[in-house]
């Protein structure tokens, strides 16, 4: 039996990963859960998992959930305190970390102090911490298993190859939505444009960062640390049907892809179960139907957001916060209809080129950095 902890248990990974328990009653326990501010699903959760510890990021409602199931022996902990412990949950074997933004990093620090393999789906741990998170797993010999699907997908097109043979990682997109447009197109796009995903189910922030291929400007910083390789080994590749997940080449020249329908709980059930498989419900991959798989070069002007990731990263220091902290500023901003599509990308980029770079940041000044970016946009919207 495998104890889990899942961070973000009433989001969209949360959620999917309690599919997979479902599916699995015989070998993966939740032991705790964190959420946001959705009590009445996290209530729901604790009725059908029992687990022993959960947390409310709000702590009003924390303190409505303690009093709904008093004398129940469930402990209820609230805000950041409340999700770092729930990381370090004792009866813990795994932590899912499936929290949106950078408030991933402390409570995944947490559990890697406590020995716990993370199974990550927080991008922005690695993109603005990745030179302190791998390390740290390196000292306490924990695993970092990744759970977005095209990171999943390059880690098991790895498996049983040596590092040094390598070559390159051909990081696949959708291309979302908005594949084809012109800069012009875009001026016109609503919020309901940007929400609907062609081919995946996800969480509203991350549909929008899909949308802009901010995403996948993500994913390549992550990659890097993820499998330690340059910014040069990293392509991405735009195959509108998501059927390649990602792929590897190799120094030889071969190349090896994990394929499948879009479905995030495979590479879930492939973090919880690694280096086992295990039976999973669900829709199988028809190449009759399909009949034809196709390539595209990403459009680096047009989705100015990748192509300003791609440069945070090779920047390094503490430009990749400051990237990221614009990114999830400006989405929250046009999830609640005050800015443009097109003013996400062009608040990003004001950011970065306003900013004075740190090199080597510790955790104190990449949580500085975000607060200041964060000011700096409210200065502008005013």
């Amino acid at each position: 039996m495998k104890n889990i902890a899942i961070l973000g248990s009433t989001g969209s990974i949360g959620t999917q990963t309690l599919e997979v328990v479902r599916e699995h009653p015989d070998e993966l326990k939740v032991s705790a859960l964190a959420a946001g501010s959705n009590k009445d699903l996290l209530k729901k959760q604790i009725e059908e998992f029992k687990p022993t510890l959960v947390s409310l990021a709000d702590e009003g409602k924390a303190l409505e959930l303690k009093n709904e199931l008093k004398g129940s022996g469930v402990e209820v902990l609230s805000g950041m305190d409340g999700l770092k412990a729930v990381a370090a949950c004792p009866e813990a074997d795994i932590v899912v970390t499936a929290v949106v933004g950078m408030m991933g990093i402390l409570p995944t620090m947490e559990a890697i102090r406590a020995g716990k393999d993370i199974a990550l789906a927080n991008k922005e741990t690695l993109v603005t911490a990745g030179h302190l998170i791998i390390p740290m797993a390196r000292e306490y010999g924990v695993s970092i298993l990744p759970v977005d699907s095209e990171h999943s997908a390059i880690f098991q097109s790895l498996q049983g190859n040596r590092h040094k043979d390598l070559d390159t990682i051909l990081l696949t997109a959708s291309g979302g939505p908005f594949r084809g447009y012109s800069r012009r197109q875009l001026e016109g796009v609503t919020l309901e444009d940007a929400l609907r995903h062609p081919n995946w189910t996800m969480g509203h922030k991350i549909t929008i960062d899909s949308s802009t291929m901010v995403n996948k400007g993500l994913e390549v910083m992550e990659a890097r640390w993820l499998f330690d390789v340059d910014y040069d080994q990293i392509h991405v590749v735009v195959q509108p049907q998501s059927v390649i997940h990602s792929m590897v080449q190799y120094v030889d020249g071969a190349i090896i892809a994990q394929l499948g329908t879009p479905d995030m709980k495979v590479p879930i059930e492939y973090a919880l179960f690694y280096p086992e498989r295990r039976s999973l419900q669900g829709e199988r991959l028809d190449f009759a139907a399909l009949k034809q798989i196709t390539f595209e070069e990403p459009d680096y002007e047009v989705f100015r957001g990748l192509a300003l990731a791609i440069e945070a990263g090779r920047t390094g220091g503490s430009m990749p916060t400051v990237f990221n902290a614009a990114n999830e500023k400006a989405v929250a901003l046009f999830l609640n209809r005050k800015i443009g599509y097109m003013d996400i990308v062009s608040l990003i980029e004001k950011c970065m080129d306003s900013h004075s770079l740190t090199a080597h940041p510790d955790l104190e000044t990449i949580l500085a950095v975000e607060q200041e970016v964060y000011r700096q946009i409210d200065s502008m919207m005013n």
